[in-house]
């Protein structure tokens, strides 16, 4: 007779604990949760790959929102911000992702502290895109 059939004729519950791995950027953000949600969903592991500069990504985001097609500017936004981010341009990144923000009702806690975070992307690029 296996544990969980032991628990379960006895009526209570198996409880199995679980751990994971704290991601990279996990470990460097450490105890500074807001830098980590401020980057969690805004920055990319590896911009080398992203297949247009920041320059063509913001106008690509103006032309949508020119042509009113919302969603598509959000998410060229997105993507020039993720690469100020990796260019380390604050202001920049504070512009796209405010204009983001304004577009889809979202709230980017990068806007918030970017200097922190655009700080801390910098020393993960460092450690990790060694090129």
């Amino acid at each position: 007779m296996g544990l969980l059939e032991r628990f379960r004729k006895r009526g209570e519950k198996a409880v199995i604990h679980t751990s994971r791995a704290l991601s990279d950027l996990e470990q460097l953000c450490g105890d500074d949760k807001q830098t980590y949600e401020a980057l969690h969903h805004t920055m990319f592991l590896d911009p080398r790959k992203i297949g247009a500069s920041m320059k063509e990504a913001a106008e690509n985001a103006r032309k949508f929102t020119k042509e009113r097609n919302l969603g598509r500017a959000r998410i060229w936004y997105d993507i020039a911000g993720g690469l100020a981010i990796y260019e380390g341009d604050v202001k920049k990144v504070i512009e796209f992702f405010s204009e983001s923000q304004k577009i889809s009702g979202l709230k980017y806690p990068i806007v918030v502290d970017a200097d922190k975070a655009v700080a801390k992307a910098q020393e993960y690029y460092k450690k990790h895109l060694k090129s």
